[in-house]
């Protein structure tokens, strides 16, 4: 890059593990998103305080530190990354990254250094560990000489605060505060899977099931996408979040929802007169009745602030939203979306058009059934692989030409076909000839074509998934 660097494999670190994105450093600052979609982080240069090197396990991490305390770790840079990098800090930046080391000795004595929002443990010069402060829930002391920190934990909601929900619901001795404004009963949810009441709340959203109980801050949702199944009674409803929930040691980062299309409620906001005229008035009704999913996004939307997607441009040969396929062992539908492919129901994964490298149709060889199919391949610029499988040959022309409007390359275009465009590639597939298929279409002659497919179906709804394989955790 003339202005810049460009890492397509690099970690950020945090309290729900390292997540994996794009980094880019150029001459203003440094910006890294996430892949899969989410949150991102954006550096200016005038906002930066100081730099590190740390050499850590199988690569280098570079610390980015800022003027108003917080503190970045990015993890995946090779040595050769590191000489460059550096050379472009002291150009560019008009400063030169220190060098830090990583302490292996073992010893868990040593001094505690306070920087910022940062508690980093020393063994001599070279650092232990480091603890954001932000993820700091409590502080207890025990004894004379010792201070416990106790880390906020993100997902479900604590035993002790189900036991104390389960008193306060049977006394009538809640808070009014703590009312729901809106509750949505007996929501069919795919991953995590279970049936739950969704409560929509003034700050957060609650999922309560039999087993599991989570709490959502709106500030974790990224996006709700809202996507209709075609010719089927039901229409999901994802929210993405970042950070993801957890359920004992997997990671959701998309609750995939399920209502029924045709289903028609009539609800009213809980919340006080005053609220709503000084905050909510533009954004909700007070009353809302209609079709099920559409309240329910209206009403996220409406508390949370959150984007909604819903399907764009592109239609199958069914003029549906999307088109069957397999994503390894499991059957689901993809949707190819204007800035995105989202594959559903599990496992739920999304895939940005930006992060693609390239895109590649796979033809099923011929004198089988499985010549009516054909694969779809995306490669990410982290050369992470997605293999779509089993799409119906129907489905080609339409999905060939959205990926082509969309300006994603196309690996097996060859020059003639780039010339002469889909046409080229759709008669390349129809050239081969299944005997089988020719024989049975001799005997009955003047018999409807059998290729058309049968509407689609998003089978195995009702097995949950645990996470998506773009990486977002």
């Amino acid at each position: 890059m003339a202005d810049g660097h460009l890492f397509n494999s690099i970690s950020l670190g945090g309290r729900g593990g390292t997540n994996p994105g794009q980094l880019k450093v150029h001459s203003g600052g440094v910006v890294w998103k996430k892949q899969g979609g989410g949150k991102a982080v954006e550096v200016d240069k005038s906002d930066l305080l100081g730099l590190t090197w740390m050499k850590v396990p199988r690569s280098n991490q570079l610390g980015v530190r800022t003027k108003d305390g917080l503190h970045y770790k990015f993890t995946g840079f090779r040595d050769q990354d590191v000489a460059s990098l550096t050379a472009f800090f002291q150009s560019n930046f008009g400063t030169t990254p220190e060098e830090k080391q990583l302490s292996v000795s073992g010893k868990n004595w040593g001094e505690v250094d306070l920087n910022g929002n940062t508690l980093t443990f020393l063994v001599g010069s070279k650092q232990a560990f480091e603890i954001s402060l932000a993820d700091v829930a409590q502080t207890q002391l025990q004894g004379k000489n010792d201070v416990m920190l106790e880390f906020h934990v993100d997902d479900t909601t604590g035993a002790n605060e189900v036991f104390r929900d389960k008193i306060v619901s049977m006394a009538d001795v809640g808070a009014g505060g703590e009312e729901a404004v809106v509750t949505f009963d007996g929501i069919a949810i795919l991953t995590p899977r279970g049936r739950y009441n969704v409560e929509l709340h003034l700050s957060f959203l609650r999922l309560q099931g039999q087993a599991n109980d989570f709490k959502i801050q709106y500030s974790s949702v990224v996006r709700v996408f809202w996507l209709p199944k075609y010719n089927q009674p039901h229409t999901f409803v994802v929210v993405t979040l970042d950070p993801p929930i957890r359920k004992g040691q997997t990671l959701y980062p998309h609750i995939v929802m399920q209502f029924e299309t045709d289903a028609v409620i009539d609800t009213t906001l809980s919340m006080s007169e005053d609220l709503y005229n000084t905050k909510y008035k533009d954004r909700l009704e007070p009353e809302h009745k209609g079709l099920i999913h559409e309240i329910f996004v209206t009403i996220l939307r409406g508390l949370s602030g959150a984007k909604v997607t819903k399907p764009g441009k592109f239609r199958s040969s069914q003029d549906g939203y999307a088109v069957k396929s397999s994503l390894k062992a499991e059957d689901g539908v993809l949707y190819p979306l204007e800035k995105s492919f989202f594959f559903l129901p599990k496992p739920p994964t999304l895939i940005l058009h930006e992060e693609i490298d390239y895109v590649e149709f796979e033809r099923h060889t011929a004198g089988g059934s499985n010549m009516h199919y054909f694969d779809l391949l995306i490669r990410l610029k982290t050369e992470q692989e997605h293999l779509f499988r089993n799409i119906q040959r129907n489905e080609y022309h339409n999905l060939f030409s959205f990926v082509n409007d969309k300006g994603l390359k196309i690996m097996n275009l060859g020059a003639d076909q780039a010339t002469e465009g889909v046409a080229s590639v759709i008669n390349d597939i129809d050239d081969a000839v299944d005997p089988h298929l020719e024989r049975i279409k001799n005997e009955a002659i003047g018999d409807e074509s059998d290729e058309e497919d049968e509407d689609f179906v998003a089978d195995k709804d009702d097995e949950g998934s645990p996470t998506d394989d773009s990486g977002e955790n």
